[in-house]
């Protein structure tokens, strides 16, 4: 039960930098989810280089990076170095958030 609490907040941690990483039009609309940002998990945990799929994800959650940087369980993975790695290799500008 324990593994499975730390897997599921790694997942949503994973996807919550993906979004924060990617460059999605603002008027676009999107559906903030940071388990969609799942496929970035060892990208952001592990250090790996992030998947297309990784990077496609994050750019479409880049609209809901801000407020997952405002979520205390998100905060310290989104704002983690290999969030930041991952933004920058998929292209995506971190966001200034207010």
């Amino acid at each position: 039960m324990k593994k499975f609490s730390c897997l599921a907040l790694l997942a949503l941690v994973v996807a919550v930098a993906t979004v924060f990483l990617s460059k999605a039009p603002v008027a676009e609309a999107a559906t903030c989810s940071a388990v969609a940002l799942s496929p970035c998990l060892s990208a952001i945990t592990g250090g790996t280089a992030p998947s297309s799929v990784c990077c496609s994800r994050l750019r479409e959650q880049r609209p809901c990076l801000c407020g997952y940087l405002k979520d205390p369980n998100l905060r310290q993975y989104v704002n983690s170095p290999n969030a930041k790695k991952v933004a920058s290799v998929c292209g995506v500008s971190y966001p200034k958030c207010s």
